[in-house]
């Protein structure tokens, strides 16, 4: 990879390599003194062997600790992380899926050290808290902001892609969270661009990217607007990383 962060050569093999995690995960109660290693404490954590592999399923099961989400995937190992929100199957209250995370699973991701969440559509965020506090295992109180952008909005997606190269270059900070209703499209047109920004994807490559973690939910004609998208962006120089920073956190 070269210092712009963009790759001399095909990147998608490297994908699809599962990484070696450790098998036990670090407990919540051990976060404080993880936080100084946050690549390595979210890895162990979360125990994704790669960028296709799920901890909540589409249910919202499967990790309890994030209960509120759906579909949580990685994007950039301790950085950025994708998924849904957990709103029509929610077992503490049904509501139509077009909805913003429900606050239990904000004070979650807050519990988890995140530093924000972007809900990638507009619908009914004016409900939601726009920020969470929550307090840590020794008594430590921390804040989650909940904030909306969307990736089909240039502008915006620029702006998640900043907020994802200073959580990059600052160690100090938690990871962030990126939603739509169901972790298949929107947020995977962002997370497309993240890897293409950071990690070097290829436009192709990317495309491939999203159609698998649509989980089979991308044959309407109107989505091949999305893989346009993907295929046109170009990554922002002022946001390159350095080799050994992609080296670290790209799957």
């Amino acid at each position: 990879m070269t210092k712009t962060g963009r790759t001399k050569h095909k990147v998608w093999p490297v994908l699809l390599i599962s990484l070696w995690l450790h098998p036990s995960a670090v407990t919540a109660d051990g976060l404080e003194d993880a936080m100084p290693d946050r690549i390595e404490h979210y890895s162990e954590r979360y125990a994704l062997e790669d960028i296709f592999a799920k901890r909540t399923d589409n249910r919202g099961e499967g990790f309890e600790e994030l209960y509120g989400t759906r579909n949580f995937r990685t994007i950039l190992k301790g950085v950025a992380y994708r998924g849904g929100a957990n709103n029509k199957l929610n077992r503490h209250g049904r509501r139509d899926n077009r909805n913003p995370l429900p606050e239990h699973g904000l004070v979650n991701l807050c519990e988890e050290g995140f530093e924000r969440s972007y809900y990638l559509y507009r619908t009914n965020y004016e409900t939601a808290p726009k920020e969470m506090q929550c307090r840590t295992p020794s008594g430590d109180t921390r804040r989650l902001d909940y904030l909306q952008l969307s990736p089909f909005d240039e502008e915006h997606a620029y702006d998640i892609l900043r907020d994802v190269h200073a959580t990059i270059t600052d160690d100090a900070r938690g990871p962030l969270y990126l939603h739509c209703w169901n972790g298949w499209h929107a947020s995977g047109l962002i997370a497309a661009k993240i890897l293409r920004q950071f990690c070097g994807l290829g436009a192709e490559e990317a495309v491939a990217y999203w159609d698998r973690n649509t989980d089979g939910h991308n044959a309407e004609p109107r989505y091949e607007r999305i893989r346009q998208r993907i295929r046109d962006f170009e990554p922002y120089p002022e946001l390159d990383i350095t080799e050994e920073q992609a080296a670290a956190i790209c799957p």
